[in-house]
């Protein structure tokens, strides 16, 4: 399947995200000199991994008929330097460190609970931000 959108500038550094009929504004905030009329990019990243999280918890405790009742997942972004992070790869310039808290509510067994948290890292935009990526350009 593939996805497509389309970015359109309205004013100063608002633009309109449509797709299939839909539409978000995306904007920066009033501190970096947007009018702050809706999210920023990188809370649209967050947004994505988030929802695509929860639906992907949704749909597996469906499939399974677990009595899943509610799913939150907090999130939050944040460069550091390489030279700070234990676990990574690089130890040269900023890294970008994303924290997903993923919580699950209902009648759910421990067992139940632990199989969500590790189907949490499967769904399809954290494999994508995960995996092996690459963007072409086309002018």
């Amino acid at each position: 399947m593939t996805t497509t959108l389309t970015v359109l500038h309205l004013d100063g550094y608002q633009h309109e995200i449509t797709s299939r009929g839909h539409s978000i504004v995306a904007d920066e905030p009033k501190e970096v000199g947007g009018d702050d009329a809706g999210l920023s990019p990188y809370e649209l990243l967050l947004g994505a991994l988030g929802t695509c999280t929860a639906m992907t918890l949704r749909m597996y405790a469906k499939r399974k008929g677990w009595p899943l009742e509610d799913v939150k997942v907090d999130l939050s972004h944040e460069k550091v330097h390489a030279e700070d992070c234990a676990d990574c790869e690089t130890d040269q310039g900023k890294l970008s460190v994303i924290r997903r808290t993923v919580a699950v509510q209902g009648d759910l067994t421990p067992e139940q609970t632990e199989r969500l948290h590790e189907i949490a890292s499967m769904c399809p935009v954290h494999r994508t931000l995960t995996g092996t990526l690459e963007i072409l350009d086309s002018v």
